[in-house]
């Protein structure tokens, strides 16, 4: 409610609606009561403008009408309190409209009229005599379950005594002088609020030809500075006249439309845009689209699932920025960016989240300037960029690096055990070998992307249901379950090696086509997406159907099919989704080499670095070549382009 003129000096009308009014458990504080109302809020502002108001209005008064005929609101007298909220919110700019309307019904139709006028307590009582009344009032209030808003008051003399507005009629038959009270939220001077209104259409409906005049109460229990002050309560008496049968069963007029600031009938407009914290605003505004599309498309979208799924990204490369990007606006905010490498003068005009200001003075670390940059396009953000070298098989540790390898070995591990997804875009294909198999270790779910210069490999890593030796698992619909599907080296059938060894610089770094990391890093996470939508999670089974069947066919997660990799020809805008189940002598996550690292940890994995041959050796990959006759397809080595797509360049 708004101030009016002549209010009372420091005394503000009361009433607040606030978050907690949509709690039903909730308890108004010592001396005040509920008022029960309707919020309409508009999804835009044109509906919020042509709502027929009249037409609303109307249909609250029939409702009051309809329970003061039928005698409800004694036993509910909060009935007689209610109000209407209509709002609408512009979550962009930050505007919020909003019209309050406090129902009064117009009745009787013939003008009531005071025999007594409203008067303060302090100017119609001795100070004994309201010291009685408020003493008798507190006691009332006391020993009620919750505070009353209505209740009847006889006094004798100087002393008062309340009772409950249930017992109205049996009270009003008495001979002893009754005054009706209420608690009254305005503090305009000579004019109560519109619950009084009401009172007195229910006395005048209830009693009409039997009440000639009733003595109203309004309390106005108020605290200013500190002290409480029950002396605004003003106390009249109005005369009834007696109403034709007719007029009672007619659904009388209601209004209450509520004036704005500038005292016209119109809705009032708060801009909180200026006022709030540019953070804070950022922050309920960034997941504005997921909310929407959870909204209008998709009610079964999980998105606490996403934003609370701790990300790994493992090259802060053209991949590694993108597919942060894109992690962002699905809501995930705790993202550790990985890399060893620094910001180059190649680097920004590919790679989204550098600008030239990294490439100065030698380069900034990627890791930290994309993690910075994360923070830069949302201050909400967990990041933390980590500058670390990888070990590789095929690159010899020498003494003098074995305690720096030991410690990269152990933070890396720690790394993927504080997170729940892995991304592998790493530089080589040899870099991906020690990630692939702590997360296998750690069950952890990977997402690995690798691009060529036209084509691209996006693929999810199985998740390991324990150190058995996959078997076929395919269903009858052709799908393989997700505790079965193969890693990045499963097709392969030579352990990773030095792919940089004696290569030029065109060789050593992807040539591709601009876009194709942006189509990529799209596809890298929205298949994490999908994985975690899947109500089997990282163990959702793979889709191998045939042909164009997955477009027809009905899938368990709400985002659609999750498959197991998606390969992309930009040269024929065209995409496959192969799917292949996990090898037994796979050299990053068979059992053996998962047992061999759980149980002699880093001495296995400095051998794998070091000895040439080693895991083909204990996969047993080493004795199938040897036992093959065509000798010549053991040939291959890691200069040779093994899957068919050349790794993702710093």
């Amino acid at each position: 409610m708004t101030n009016w003129i002549g209010n009372a000096v420091g005394i503000a009308p009361f009433i607040t609606v606030d978050h907690s009014a949509f709690d039903s458990g909730w308890k108004p504080p010592g001396r005040n009561f509920t008022a029960t109302g309707l919020v309409y809020n508009m999804n835009t502002l044109d509906k919020f403008k042509d709502l027929d108001k009249k037409a609303l209005l109307a249909s609250v008064g029939n409702e009051l009408w309809q329970s003061i005929k039928i005698g409800t609101v004694l036993g509910d007298p909060e009935k007689l309190c209610p109000f209407v909220l209509l709002t609408f919110a512009d979550l962009k700019k930050y505007h919020f409209y909003y019209w309050f309307a406090f129902p009064a019904l117009k009745f009787p139709e013939k003008p009531t009229s005071y025999s007594e006028p409203p008067t303060s307590l302090r100017q119609k009582l001795s100070e004994t005599e309201l010291s009685s009344l408020l003493s008798a009032y507190d006691a009332f209030q006391s020993t009620q379950e919750k505070f009353s808003a209505l209740f009847v008051v006889k006094q004798h003399g100087e002393k008062y005594m309340f009772d409950s507005f249930a017992n109205l009629d049996q009270t009003l038959k008495s001979t002893e002088k009754v005054i009706v009270g209420i608690c009254d939220p305005s503090s305009a001077m000579g004019y109560p609020g519109w619950p009084v209104r009401n009172l007195i259409t229910l006395l005048a409906y209830r009693f009409n030809g039997c009440l000639k005049s009733v003595t109203v109460l309004c309390v106005r229990d108020r605290t200013q500075d500190g002290v409480r002050d029950f002396g605004n309560s003003q106390i009249f008496t109005v005369e009834i006249p007696e109403q034709e049968v007719s007029a009672l069963e007619v659904t009388p007029e209601c209004v209450g439309w509520e004036k704005n600031e500038r005292q016209k009938m119109g809705p009032r407009m708060v801009n909180l845009s200026s006022c709030m914290d540019p953070t804070r605003l950022a922050e309920s505004a960034v997941d504005l689209n997921l909310k929407l599309m959870r909204w209008r498309l998709l009610p079964d979208l999980q998105l606490e699932k996403i934003a609370c799924t701790k990300c790994l990204v493992l090259g802060s490369g053209t991949l590694g920025c993108n597919v942060a990007r894109l992690l962002m606006g699905w809501g995930m905010r705790h993202i550790t960016m990985v890399d060893n490498s620094k910001v180059s003068y190649s680097n920004p005009v590919r790679q989204s989240l550098f600008a030239f200001e990294h490439c100065l003075e030698g380069g900034q670390p990627k890791a930290q300037a994309a993690a910075a940059s994360l923070k830069m396009i949302f201050p909400g953000m967990k990041s933390e960029g980590i500058s670390l070298s990888i070990p590789m098989p095929g690159h010899t540790i020498t003494d003098s690096m074995l305690q720096q390898t030991k410690t990269d070995v152990g933070r890396l591990e720690e790394l993927i055990d504080t997170h729940d997804a892995v991304f592998l875009l790493m530089d080589t294909r040899e870099s991906r070998w020690l990630p692939t198999l702590i997360a296998a270790s750690k069950r952890k779910i990977v997402i690995n992307a690798a691009l060529g210069f036209d084509t691209f490999l996006v693929l999810r890593h199985g998740i390991k249901s324990g150190h058995v030796v996959p078997k076929d698992s395919s269903d009858k619909m052709g799908h393989i379950s997700g505790s079965q599907l193969g890693c990045y080296f499963c097709n392969d059938v030579v352990a990773p090696g030095n792919s940089t060894r004696d290569r030029t610089l065109d060789q050593q770094c992807t040539v591709t086509r601009p876009g194709l990391s942006m189509v990529a890093s799209a596809l890298a996470v929205e298949l994490l997406v999908s994985v975690l939508q899947h109500p089997q999670g990282a163990e959702a089974p793979a889709d191998t159907s045939a042909k164009d069947d997955h477009f027809v066919m009905d899938s368990d997660c709400s985002l659609g099919i999750v498959p197991h990799q998606i390969r992309g020809f930009l040269s024929r805008f065209h995409q496959i989704l192969p799917s292949s189940q996990a090898f037994s002598m796979c050299t990053a996550c068979c059992p053996l080499v998962l047992d061999k690292y759980e149980t002699e940890g880093f001495d296995f994995l400095l051998r794998a670095f070091n000895e040439a041959g080693y895991l083909e050796e204990i996969t047993g990959l080493a004795a199938m070549q040897d036992a093959t006759v065509d000798a010549e397809v053991w040939d291959l080595s890691d200069d040779e382009d093994l899957s068919s797509v050349d790794m993702e360049t710093a």
